[in-house]
């Protein structure tokens, strides 16, 4: 089956022209003016199209906490965010610390609408003391990480790095030292990490990363060479601790930070030291989530925010060029994990966003498809959201249909 995207909006040479996109089967076959022959046609008049998000940092609860979400949920809500790939994190039960555990997520995500590929663990049960079967997950995994939790038994996180170094893997760390707090539980663990990188080689990869000195680090490290990557995500940079006011659905880990570490996360996003965009994308209950502050869970929802809100405060705003934007949702993320996706050109997997840049609107719970509904940005206007999703050339997402 083909079908055709008419009068796209494209970023090309920085500058925005229009052209026609045609895919045939599950590759963008033509892009062009004048494309007139397709089984199904989209005139979608002047929005902006993009090779869809790949989002390298989420939860999909799926084996063990369906009650928070499952792979049909989480899926639809990444389709409607226009993110058409994701890397699943293993705080599961079980836990995808073996290939025996990892085939139980593996057979779940055979109702993903999108593209996912799971990250392994590095310890056994994410539990910090007994480093899972890295040897054997290396063959099924693209990365390994114990996101949820960090590892503090430096022992067991080098020996881990060594085998990833052997097997060319990457290591995602959720950086949170034990015993300190008020930031520097975060670029404490960075600095040790970031040693340890030095000392074996391995490909690193910091995820959602929250205050400034975690970026003076980080910046320090690639200026010296070490094959390291940061991830930040849209809450990080759009909010800080002062908009808590006592409401779970502003609690995260990493928490929101002062203003300084905000300015800082932005800073870093424009200078380089940032790679990529993420969402941590956290379901929970909301019978978990109306618990008093303290007690209610970490984690927040983010994909179908992840575009509108990053377009509508970077994009549109100015403060981030359109190649750059794209470069951080699609391309970079999916070259840094070896991903076969991002790119929005001939004879490329046709994973598209069709963005509607022109019109703004508020952010509803009533709309939203994920299972929960865990978000700051209820009540926030954008621009920017997603019209259209496809991937591999068939449409998971159209908005006049929800």
């Amino acid at each position: 089956m083909s079908i055709l995207l008419k009068n796209a909006k494209i970023f090309i040479n920085n500058e925005f022209v229009s052209r026609d996109v045609l895919i045939e089967g599950d590759k963008i076959a033509e892009i062009g003016t004048n494309i007139c022959s397709a089984d199904k046609v989209y005139d979608v008049n002047g929005m902006w199209v993009i090779a869809g998000a790949v989002d390298v940092h989420a939860h999909l609860r799926e084996p063990g906490f369906e009650n928070k979400e499952t792979v049909a949920t989480g899926t639809l809500s990444a389709a409607k965010g226009g993110v058409t790939t994701i890397m699943p994190m293993p705080n599961l039960n079980p836990v995808p610390d073996s290939i025996e555990h990892l085939n139980v997520e593996l057979n779940a995500l055979k109702n993903s609408l999108v593209r996912a590929y799971p990250f392994g663990a590095v310890t056994v049960g994410e539990n910090g003391k007994e480093m899972a079967n890295i040897e054997e997950l290396c063959s099924c995994v693209r990365a390994l990480t114990d996101d949820g939790k960090c590892v503090n038994d430096l022992a067991i996180l080098k020996n881990a790095m060594q085998i990833a170094k052997k097997y060319d893997k990457i290591i995602a760390s959720h950086a949170e030292a034990d015993g300190y707090k008020d930031g520097a539980e975060e670029y404490v663990a960075v600095e040790r990490e970031i040693a340890l990188v030095r000392e074996t080689g391995v490909k690193y990869h910091f995820c959602h990363m929250s205050t400034a000195k975690s970026f003076e680090l980080i910046r320090e490290a690639k200026k010296e060479g070490l094959d390291v990557t940061c991830e930040v995500c849209p809450h990080h940079l759009l909010l800080n601790i002062d908009d808590i006011q006592g409401r779970t659905s502003y609690k995260m880990n990493p928490p929101l930070r002062k203003e300084s570490d905000r300015q800082a996360t932005i800073q870093a996003l424009l200078d380089g030291t940032v790679d990529m965009f993420a969402t941590d994308h956290a379901p929970h209950t909301r019978e978990e989530k109306a618990r008093p502050y303290d007690k209610a869970p970490n984690g927040i929802i983010g994909f179908e925010t992840l575009i509108p809100a990053l377009y509508t405060n970077f994009v549109r705003t100015g403060l981030i060029t359109p190649d750059r934007f794209t470069e951080l949702l699609t391309y970079a993320p999916a070259r840094r994990f070896e991903l076969a996706c991002g790119e929005l050109k001939v004879g490329a997997l046709a994973d598209i966003a069709v963005i509607d840049t022109d019109n703004a609107r508020v952010y509803e719970e009533s709309e939203i498809l994920s299972k929960a509904n865990n978000t700051p940005f209820i009540g926030t206007e954008f621009y920017g959201y997603v019209a259209l999703t496809l991937v591999g050339g068939q449409v998971i997402y159209d908005r006049n249909l929800f």
